[in-house]
């Protein structure tokens, strides 16, 4: 993504060199069509990885809800005393 912002950058910085030395006609409508293009591929790019957090967060979730289902359904599952451990 930071490559992304860099090129945008970069986008920005020829736009306003346009302003200044008046390129032509074709620079700007490439320039607007590139800047439009990358803009809309960074937040497609954002959104993905929110809803990726998103989907992650709830799986974690249902993780530490089912491990806790099981340690209510059967109370010494997975938890070993000191004296479990020593008559073993």
């Amino acid at each position: 993504m930071l490559v992304w912002c860099a090129v945008l950058f970069v986008l920005g910085v020829l736009a306003f060199m346009d302003s200044l030395f008046n390129y032509g006609e074709i620079f700007r409508q490439v320039n607007s069509v590139l800047f439009m293009l990358v803009s809309l591929g960074l937040l497609i790019r954002t959104t993905t990885k929110i809803k990726l957090r998103t989907v992650e967060g709830y799986m974690e979730r249902i993780k530490q809800l089912e491990d806790e289902l099981l340690t209510l359904r059967h109370p010494g599952h997975g938890k070993t005393t000191r004296r479990e451990s020593v008559s073993s």
